[in-house]
């Protein structure tokens, strides 16, 4: 297996560990509840040193991300961030991603751990630009410093004003002596904070100084699994989950980020289009469940005469809120708020409603 920069010290923490997208990572140290909710009430740290880095750069760098992107990246000034997706030549997801826009030629797209060789293979092979392309993820490492105590932490590391980072804005500068550290606001937990990304030479250094300034708010190491109850808390979408190659970004109802504007010919746009005017045949619903039972992923979501209408694609009891919450595809005529659905859960039915998310 892969490992991160931080490998060693999760180990010494005595993290328990398992393979996820080919690296050895940490799923929980203290427990998932006690680390979530400490995330939501102070400030936790994640090591996401496994996602992927590709920089795109030279004259044709914007074309070639305009392209490749469902999202507008025209309208993208440098220091600001933008989710967007890679759809494939059928208009499902390849992957969903951040785009950095680092210099006026200059950007970093952020792709998941678990689709760096995939994504990194649909980029060469549609780069007819000529866009100068560098899979940088092994010389980047990454700490998610997360929680509203976050920034409280930070800031005693750098002479940056971090209140002064907006979301999905980024800048660039030195923390705790290590230079060129990118530094991003565009949590994936939906409770604040930035994300690091430096050099691995750095990571001990960082890792240290990061819990040294956060001791006194009660700073903690979080896993992979609390990662995963934080963004289904926001309502955030995970890709294997509610993301695949054969689900559009519209089922998925990130329609904002799929943006049909002049000069915007992504891959699979008129397909897209023509799906938009249609109508959609399922759609992501958030839900709560009425009855006793934990909808997980995979089981079957039914209507009161028990046809099947759609699938669970996420689903857990919240640590924060104790409720028993999920995401998943249905029918568009049982995608309205309020609506009762039901989770077939060991062949039994249980009840439960589509709501809004986020679920906190």
């Amino acid at each position: 297996m892969l490992k991160t920069p931080f490998n060693e010290i999760h180990h010494a923490l005595g993290a328990k560990m398992q393979e996820f997208a080919g690296y050895e990572m940490p799923i929980e140290y203290s427990g998932i509840s006690d680390e979530h909710n400490t995330v939501v009430n102070a400030v936790g740290v994640f090591d996401v040193s496994h996602m992927g880095e590709f920089w795109v750069n030279g004259p044709n760098a914007q074309a070639f991300v305009q392209k490749i992107t469902t999202n507008d990246v025209n309208n993208l000034p440098v220091g600001k961030v933008q989710y967007t997706c890679f759809p494939n030549e059928h208009g499902g997801i390849i992957d969903d991603l951040l785009v950095y826009h680092y210099e006026s030629e200059k950007y970093m797209l952020v792709v998941n751990a678990a689709n760096i060789e995939k994504d990194w293979d649909w980029c060469v092979k549609n780069n007819t630009e000529g866009a100068v392309l560098q899979n940088a993820s092994d010389n980047i490492a990454q700490l998610a410093v997360q929680g509203p105590l976050a920034l409280k932490t930070l800031q005693k590391l750098t002479d940056i004003d971090l209140a002064a980072i907006p979301y999905y804005t980024f800048t660039t500068g030195t923390i705790c002596g290590a230079d060129n550290v990118i530094i991003s606001n565009t949590g994936y937990t939906g409770c604040g904070g930035f994300e690091l990304y430096f050099y691995p030479t750095y990571a001990a250094t960082i890792w240290q100084a990061v819990f040294e300034a956060g001791a006194e708010y009660g700073i903690k190491p979080a896993g992979l699994g609390a990662r995963d109850t934080l963004r289904l808390e926001a309502g955030f979408p995970l890709y294997g989950h509610e993301l695949d190659d054969q689900t559009s970004p519209l089922q998925a109802g990130l329609g904002w980020i799929t943006k049909f504007v002049e000069g915007n010919d992504f891959i699979s746009r008129p397909l897209l289009e023509a799906e938009k005017a249609k109508g959609v045949l399922k759609k992501l619903v958030g839900f709560e469940m009425v009855g006793k039972g934990i909808a997980r992923h995979g089981y079957e979501i039914v209507n009161a005469d028990g046809a099947v209408i759609g699938v669970v694609t996420s689903g857990t009891m919240s640590p924060h809120s104790r409720k028993a919450i999920g995401l998943g595809y249905v029918k568009p005529e049982y995608a309205a708020l309020e609506t009762a659905i039901w989770i077939r859960i060991r062949e039994k039915s249980i009840e439960a409603k589509v709501v809004k998310p986020p679920f906190r």
